[in-house]
């Protein structure tokens, strides 16, 4: 898709909730209606992400798949580098690689130490196995003893790398090593020159340019030709989250007394209640939601801002397969003009 006179990817992302046979069908539908790509998540608890990937490289020719993001607290980078592979190989060279620290993994006992070390090493690990040179890799958290190599063929000695990350650290790491960086749960236009400017201490530390890693912002997104229903829809979906996310983006003052309402009502057991909370001017900086038309004016916004990928992630609409033909067919042309 074109914004003004540069190219901006405009792509899905996907919950791994669903049964075996819908990724393939949306992934298909996706690529046929023009978007560049399809990214599934790894959130925790959900599926893992390499059936659905193997899934939409079969059933698809063009558009570029991946997860965002593996997590190397709960899988070894040997294993994200095998299954990386894997869906390179499947999809002919159109796979990318996001990583990322993950939330909620207290939940399950985790404690990540030296997160960004830990990203860093697992890049290193990650692509010093695909390189297939055997020189090994001596990180703090994750090593590679010198001459260990995959005992199978790869597709790219190199993968596309994605760090997902919403902090200054993260973002560095992102500027040194990575080719994009996504912050999820967002729709901000002012969280892009935040990004920028925290990229640059590992731009200037790895002699890159300002416009070597791409920025991409990602958000639920829920579209319908009623407008109220689907921001109603999205208000639910974002209350769940809106309590981490808020205090990741220095650009926003939430009204006082938004997050204890929501979360006394999450405590409630009560979701519909907790959306009710937020206003619209706050749904529209952590959701794309609304008629076509305010999707669209969203993604402009972003695209004035200067992003260079946006995401528009899971539900979609109160059918997902009918949210991602409004998104096809309402949304996409008004981003190409």
């Amino acid at each position: 898709m074109t914004g003004a006179s540069r190219r901006v990817e405009v792509s899905l992302g996907l919950q791994t909730d669903k049964r075996l046979g819908e990724y393939g069908a949306l992934a298909r539908l996706a690529e046929d209606l023009g978007f560049d790509g399809v990214s599934v998540f790894s959130d925790l608890l959900y599926q893992p992400p390499i059936a659905a990937l193997l899934e939409m490289a079969g059933t698809t020719t063009r558009i570029r798949l991946g997860c965002a993001c593996w997590n190397p607290f709960t899988l070894h980078p040997y294993e994200i580098a095998g299954q990386f592979a894997l869906v390179d190989d499947a999809s002919g060279g159109r796979a990318y690689l996001g990583l990322a620290r993950g939330s909620w993994l207290e939940a399950i006992g985790v404690e990540p130490a030296r997160p960004i070390t830990a990203l860093h090493d697992a890049a290193g690990v990650i692509q010093s196995l695909l390189s297939g040179r055997g020189e090994g890799y001596e990180g703090r958290v994750f090593r590679l003893e010198p001459g260990v190599r995959l005992r199978y063929p790869v597709t790219r000695g190199r993968a596309p790398m994605l760090i997902g990350s919403w902090g200054p650290r993260g973002m560095a790491l992102a500027g040194e090593i990575a080719d994009e960086i996504k912050i999820g749960g967002s729709a901000n236009p002012a969280m892009v020159q935040v990004v920028r400017e925290r990229l640059r201490p590992g731009l200037r530390k790895a002699g890159r340019g300002d416009g070597d890693v791409g920025i991409v912002l990602g958000a639920v997104t829920v579209v319908d030709r009623d407008g109220d229903a689907a921001r109603a829809l999205a208000r639910r979906e974002v209350a769940m989250y809106l309590d981490v996310i808020a205090a990741l983006d220095p650009t926003v003052d939430l009204p006082e007394g938004l997050l204890p309402g929501i979360r006394s009502r999450l405590a409630d057991g009560d979701e519909e209640a907790a959306g009710r909370l937020i206003p619209r001017d706050v749904l529209e900086l952590f959701a794309f939601a609304g008629a076509p038309d305010d999707i669209a004016r969203q993604a402009r916004l972003l695209i004035d801002a200067g992003v260079d990928r946006i995401e528009f992630g899971t539900p979609h609409g109160r059918v997902p397969a009918e949210g991602i033909e409004l998104l096809g067919r309402e949304v996409l042309p008004q981003l190409a003009d």
